[in-house]
């Protein structure tokens, strides 16, 4: 296997077992463990290609700095406000009917997100 693609399985499988949105930082920690030799310039390169593919999403937390995560069907997210780190909310329970009905008339719904906020089981001790 080159190295590049060392790298991109590296990169791809941490991405694969996060429980949540990585910020790239977060993405190098953990995908050196697999190739030493990955840096922090081809995680960037490597998280825009994949954006790019499809095959992950960026997502932009309340702090305005942008994580990665795989691509993956509708779901919300949860925001710890103490140790920052972002988790997948599985399912929506919105229904558009609900969502709209305090839209002021003429306006058309497209999509939602929803952030929760609070502490992380680790972080409630």
């Amino acid at each position: 296997m080159s190295r590049s693609t060392q790298q991109r399985a590296a990169i791809r499988a941490c991405l694969e077992a996060a429980p949540g949105p990585l910020l790239p930082e977060e993405v190098l920690a953990i995908a050196q463990r697999e190739c030493a030799t990955l840096g922090q310039a081809t995680v960037y390169r490597t998280l825009a290609a994949l954006e790019l593919e499809g095959d992950v999403a960026r997502v932009v937390a309340a702090d305005g700095r942008a994580r990665f995560e795989r691509t993956q069907g509708h779901h919300h997210h949860f925001a710890c406000r103490s140790c920052d780190r972002v988790f997948d909310v599985e399912g929506c329970r919105s229904s558009a009917a609900a969502l709209t009905r305090g839209l002021p008339e003429g306006f058309v719904l497209e999509g939602h997100d929803v952030w929760l906020q609070g502490l992380c089981a680790g972080c409630a001790g």
